[in-house]
């Protein structure tokens, strides 16, 4: 759920470089005027950045990412001379293979968690300390050599999956069948490090909530030095199977999983450390015994101390441990609480000195700290009425830390540098805007890849001091021209208690005077995610662009609980799910009837995943003002998603009973008076399916009409394209059966 949308990954590009004899073909995509249904399913939309991946070499000398092969989504590993500009393709897809079919069943539920859905090379490791690279592809694993052709370094049935190297470059670990391997590339010898890998059991990998709600996708970690590797344990098998079942096609056939439901058992996370050559494993003692903890971070020291962050199972503790890798023995440098939830983060920096920089939201915003390697709070680096987004690097040599962070406020996202001595912080970005950068090691350079609501991203590569170098995507894209796309209009309003909220309007085209329109609201509203921002993420939206131009008035609301607002607006949906999101949507809903141009009588909502609970919920909530909504991949009940999101916000059921029930749609089924379509994927191993039942249950028990579309084959978000034309086809005949006049 904390990643349920897709995320817009940027530009066209049209690279002429070489690797050999053969040339990165023209990227550029045929222009379509049209905005139409198809286009608004095709992916990607229009604007969207086509490179992505950044990654410096540890000299800052060269840059490595991944670029665009052909006029599709499929893209080739790139390196780039930092210097000259000086471009060379060192990783391409294998043309003469079918990727699709190769593709193995850990990746493709990989990419689920990871939110990929480009084709071709999808992911690469750049070594922390040497010019290497491996890129994976068909589920087997290549070296990058710059001037000559990749190397396989793998080729067997079985997927490698999770390929990191180590800092020197030298070996490579990845995980197979659920068991721990390395490779020594100069020999390309293989040592398995681990044994027992069953059904249910893993070893090297991240459990289910790591990746989908904990923003930990790995399950090892190599040491500074390349001699050792800490890595998980995870057992399943004490949590019951829930089956999906695939039944669109003419062979049916079970996936079936270990599915954490809230209030349920977690997996059971054991962190060892074993020799990289092979041996035995040293097992940590991640909390006293009784205690149930989740293992939410790893980092290596430098000096070869192990980092361990854990979570209470409440998340409102967080304690960062050093492990020594010899002994096993640990020590709390420090701990975080909270009376909400703690959000984790990955800021956690260790220094070459034996400091390290740390992040906190104890002020009620998060931000930066400095502290010493017994964890004592040496500093804070900085302070305000605003949140620090993550550390983004740090120049050792030149003392400063690099972060982005919304202190031009909400809608911003910039990035500054502070002294490690404290300090005036320093904007090193000047274009408004949301900015996502990418910092070489030494601090001498960095990516910028930055967009507004009213220009498409690009990425430039720029000097410490913020100025420009070279453009490595303009973002330049003709279909933008051609669709003449137009950014929303930003307003503000306030909740029930004078809080302020931020809204976007995207209005039809040429409106007449005196005309009033029907309105639809696109709504998430859930706690992870920033809907209104200046970012192009609002043009690029196709589906609410086409809808005005339909005639319909779009609006799309920030309320209470979403992130970079500070933790007490984020956390006053604590234990009440459905609540204050809810009310201000409404809030927001009535601020549209009384605009002018707008009819209150003809209101619409729609939403997927969380926004699929908003919709539905809203409507129950309020039967008298959505007169239609559009519902997808709704969760209907909180007892039916799993522990690490829900508890974080809800509790466990046995001891927030009165919270669950209250946040139920199913109570409420006989309230709906609107026309609700539900829409869901019947292998969604995110949010099953059963919650879609479950609702078509309580309305059938309540005699309520309802419509459905349901997708037997498609999981959390429909991927089959000619799935997302007729879905966008029936989500409009709904709304113009049920706002439009006729």
């Amino acid at each position: 759920m904390s990643r349920v949308r897709w995320l817009g990954v940027a530009l066209t590009l049209a690279l002429g470089v070489t690797m050999g004899s053969t040339a990165l073909r023209s990227t550029t995509r045929k222009s379509s005027a049209r905005l139409d249904l198809a286009r608004v399913a095709a992916f990607p939309p229009p604007g969207s950045l086509r490179t992505g991946g950044f990654r410096f070499t540890h000299d800052g000398h060269h840059l490595y990412y991944l670029g665009p092969e052909g006029d599709g989504t499929a893209r080739a590993l790139v390196r780039e001379e930092v210097e000259t500009g000086s471009r060379q393709v060192v990783g391409r897809p294998d043309s003469g293979a079918g990727e699709k079919a190769s593709l193995s069943h850990e990746e493709i539920l990989r990419r689920e968690r990871l939110r990929i859905r480009e084709s071709g090379i999808t992911q690469f490791v750049v070594a922390s300390r040497a010019d290497v690279a491996v890129y994976a592809f068909n589920s087997d694993l290549w070296l990058a050599r710059p001037g000559k052709e990749p190397l396989r370094l793998t080729e067997t049935p079985a997927a490698e999956v999770d390929p990191q190297l180590s800092r020197d470059g030298r070996q490579l670990g990845f995980v197979r069948e659920g068991d721990l391997y390395v490779m020594d590339l100069e020999s390309r010898a293989e040592t398995r490090l681990t044994q027992g890998a069953a059904d249910g059991v893993t070893h090297g990998l991240a459990e289910y909530i790591a990746q989908e709600e904990m923003g930990r996708p790995s399950g090892f970690w190599w040491s500074s030095d390349g001699a050792r590797i800490a890595y998980t344990e995870v057992d399943e098998t004490y949590i019951p199977v829930y089956p999906i079942v695939h039944q669109g096609e003419k062979i049916w056939e079970v996936d079936s999983w270990h599915y954490p439901f809230a209030g349920g058992a977690n997996a059971k996370v054991r962190l060892g450390v074993i020799p990289s050559s092979g041996g035995a494993t040293l097992w940590l003692s991640l909390a006293p015994e009784g205690e149930e903890v989740y293992l939410a971070r790893v980092a290596w020291e430098p000096g070869g101390g192990l980092l361990v962050q854990t979570e209470s199972r409440d998340q409102k503790t967080l304690r960062l441990l050093r492990f020594d890798p010899d002994t096993g023995k640990s020590k709390v440098l420090l701990e975080d609480r909270s009376e909400s939830w703690i959000n984790l983060h990955d800021d956690l920096t260790p220094l070459e000195d034996g400091r390290f920089l740390w992040s906190s939201e104890t002020s009620g915003y998060r931000h930066l700290e400095l502290r010493g390697r017994d964890g004592a709070l040496l500093r804070r680096l900085t302070s305000g009425d605003w949140p620090v987004d993550k550390i983004e690097g740090v120049d050792e040599a030149g003392r400063s830390v690099y972060f982005s962070a919304g202190k031009e406020g909400p809608l911003q996202r910039q990035l500054y540098r502070v002294s490690l001595e404290g300090g005036a912080l320093e904007r090193v970005t000047p274009e408004a805007g949301f900015h996502a950068p990418v910092l070489s090691p030494d601090g001498r350079w960095f990516v910028d890849v930055y967009d507004s609501a009213a220009t498409p991203p690009r990425a430039d590569l720029k000097d410490r001091s913020g100025r420009g170098v070279r453009v490595i995507e303009s973002g330049d894209d003709a279909e933008v021209k051609a669709l003449a796309l137009r950014p929303p209009s930003f307003v503000t309003l306030k909740a029930e208690d004078g809080t302020v909220l931020h809204g976007a309007i995207y209005a039809p085209p040429a409106m007449k005077a005196g005309r009033r329109y029907p309105v639809i609201v696109r709504v998430y509203g859930g706690p992870t995610a920033q809907e209104v921002k200046d970012s192009w993420t609002l043009t690029q939206d196709l589906r609410a662009q086409y809808l005005a131009r339909q005639g319909y008035v779009v609006f799309r609301l920030d309320n209470r609980g979403s992130p970079r607002r500070g933790r007490a607006f984020e956390s006053s949906i604590l234990r009440r799910l459905g609540s204050v999101e809810v009310r201000d949507q409404i809030a927001g809903a009535r601020y549209l009837a009384g605009l002018p141009y707008v009819d209150g009588s003809r209101l619409g909502i729609y939403g997927w995943s969380y926004g699929g609970y908003m919709a539905a919920r809203c409507m129950l909530v309020a039967p008298e003002l959505f007169r239609a909504g559009v519902a997808g991949a709704p969760v209907t009940d909180w007892d039916g998603y799993d522990t690490h999101y829900t508890e974080r916000y809800m509790g466990r059921p046995q001891e927030n009973e009165a919270g669950y029930r209250e946040s139920s749609l199913l109570p409420l089924a006989p309230r709906l008076k609107g026309k609700l379509l539900l829409i869901h994927g019947m292998v969604d191993e995110n949010v099953h399916f059963r919650h879609t039942a479950r609702l078509i249950h309580a309305l059938n028990a309540a005699r309520v009409p309802y419509d459905t579309l349901i997708f037997p084959e498609e999981r959390h978000l429909p991927r089959r394209e000619e799935d997302r034309v007729f879905m966008e086809q029936r989500l409009l005949d709904h709304f113009d059966r049920h706002l439009k006049r006729r």
